[in-house]
């Protein structure tokens, strides 16, 4: 169905995540991977959404120059918790202070997505709350040694191990905190 419905377009998916190229994958879209090295830097007044819709852009304006049929598909996912962004860890310390400072609470995953062509441009985003039981420490040393969560924001996923055991309640899309708001993707992309 979506396969026919991109049959006239060059898809592009510039992202590194194998999560998100499953996502593509398992929506049967043809697809291509581009990859463009960007600096995830945003203006330090931006909050929650407006985060990841600007890196979502940021990373769609790498690609200068596209051709009449392609559609340029990024995306950027943050973990908001308590006024602030959780972005990927740098390293095994980082993430067990990221992980910490979720145990016990709620926190927001955020996701954007850009649709790029030569002739329009949307963003598209979603938010799912996620509550963490509270995490005892050596359950958050086990995961980072056992999982090495260095490529996903908040140094977890949902999918993991930390994911069946940690989690108590989500509210709004799983899809989208593996990656990738994979409902609001669809139908974007059938509106096309």
């Amino acid at each position: 169905m979506l396969k026919q419905k991109l049959n006239n377009y060059n898809v592009i998916l510039a992202s590194g995540s194998p999560r998100r190229q499953q996502f593509f994958r398992d929506l049967d879209i043809d697809f291509s991977i581009q990859l463009k090295e960007i600096e995830e830097i945003y203006p330090e007044n931006l909050k929650g959404v407006a985060i990841t819709d600007y890196l979502s852009n940021l990373k769609s304006d790498a690609f200068s120059t596209l051709n009449d049929n392609d559609l340029l598909i990024t995306s950027d996912t943050i973990v908001w918790l308590e006024g602030k962004a959780l972005g990927k860890p740098k390293d095994a310390k980082d993430a067990f202070t990221m992980l910490k400072s979720m145990s016990g609470k709620k926190h927001e995953v955020i996701t954007s997505v850009c649709l790029k062509s030569n002739s329009f441009q949307k963003i598209i985003n979603d938010i799912t709350i996620v509550t963490f039981k509270e995490l005892s420490d050596d359950e958050i040393q086990y995961y980072i040694n056992n999982y090495k969560p260095f490529d996903k924001a908040g140094a977890y996923g949902i999918q993991e191990w930390i994911g069946f055991i940690g989690i108590e309640k989500i509210e709004g899309s799983y899809f989208n905190v593996v990656g990738l708001p994979v409902h609001k993707l669809y139908k974007e992309l059938m509106n096309l």
